[in-house]
Parts: C-alpha cells; structure tokens; sequence
C-alpha cells in the first residue's frame, strides 16, 4: 500500500510574508512546487491514498530547537519563526488540508526521528512511499533516506519539491537516484496514484479442426 507524505509544506517556509523569505531563504519556484503538490494531494485523496503531513515546528521559547538547528539559522528564532499553533508554522492554505488529515511534528529534518511517522504507516499498513515538499536538500532528503533505511520503497516527486536554488534541488535529487534510495519522477512526467487499467490478453486463436 503506497501513502503520499507532504514534507513541511508550511507558511513559514512556501509563502512570500513567511519567515524563510524574511531571513534571506526563500526558495526558488516554490509557488509551482505547492500548484503541483496539491494536484498530487486531490488525486491521492481521489484514489483513497492515506496522505500525511509533516510540519517542522517548535514550542514557544523555542527549548526543543537544539543548539545546531539555532546555529544555522539564528535569524529564524529572532523572528520567532516556525512556533506551533502560529500563522507561520501552518500548512499553506493551497494543499486543502482537513482537520482531521493525518499530521505529524517534527523538531528535526528527519521526519522520522522522535516522531510517530513510522508506527503510523506501519499501522495503516503502508510500504511504500511517495514524497513531496520542502527543503529538497534539506528536510525531504534526509527523510527520504530515512524512509529507505526504513525499508520502505520511495519516490520523489521532482515538480512538487523546492530548495533554495535549482541547483541544490537538482543535486539533491540526483544523488538519492543514482544511489537507488527513491525513484525520482514527476507530476508533468504524468504521475498519478490512479490504477492502470488492467488490459486483458488477447484470446488464443483456437486451432483448426480438419
């Protein structure tokens, strides 16, 4: 059974007033990333596919960020940016998010570290997995090779992912291809959760009777 996961799709991160665009890291062609991440979002809900959200987010007073994520990015904290329960730490209203969609925090890039991400798709008897969402280099790929360390089958879809730049995107998805930890496609190559039509074997000429 395949699930999609949307990685931190969040205003902080994908819109133009959230925190990563006022700390100098907006990320290139991120506005096709969610057009193209919520086709994927309606057509998994069209075809019954479990989808998950993750979102990277930190108490208030920020305790749970630890000293080499704030070391990163300090400018994050001094705009109080990516708080649980604020406009900025919420998923961007464009993916059509339920309240009761399947949601998982997350304090590290890795989503699946400290969180109930693996247990969840274990209990809804998922084996592989099809990923979507932001930072490419960042909080999509160590998930993804999480979840290939994880024994799960992945993909990656390239048009509903973002870095900072083409260039990071692109490296990123090359070396989880070429390393065979996700198969890399897209929704413009024309992925799609739908079934193929299972096509029928020709009928085998019976023989002629002299």
């Amino acid at each position: 059974m395949r699930a999609l996961v949307v990685i931190d799709m969040q205003n902080g991160f994908c819109h133009p007033e959230g925190s990563l665009a006022h700390v100098g890291m907006k990320l290139a062609d991120v506005d096709q990333a969610v057009r193209a991440t919520a086709e994927v979002v309606a057509d998994a809900r069209r075809n019954r596919v479990p989808v998950i959200f993750t979102r990277h987010v930190y108490r208030p007073g920020r305790a749970d960020e630890g000293a080499n994520a704030a070391r990163l990015n300090p400018r994050l904290a001094q705009l109080d940016g990516l708080v649980a329960g604020t406009w900025d730490g919420a998923l961007v209203a464009e993916l059509g998010a339920l309240p009761d969609d399947l949601t998982v925090d997350k304090v590290r890039f890795d989503a699946f570290l400290w969180t109930s991400l693996d247990p969840l798709l274990r209990g809804l008897g998922v084996s592989e997995l099809v990923f979507a969402g932001v930072v490419t280099n960042i909080c999509v790929e160590s998930t993804v090779r999480s979840a290939f360390m994880h024994d799960y089958e992945v993909t990656v879809l390239s048009d509903c992912c973002a870095a900072q730049t083409p260039r990071l995107h692109e490296i990123s998805l090359e070396a989880l291809d070429a390393y065979g930890l996700a198969t890399v496609t897209s929704v413009d190559a024309g992925f799609t959760f739908a079934r193929e039509a299972t096509v029928e074997p020709p009928a085998a000429a019976m023989p002629t009777v002299a």
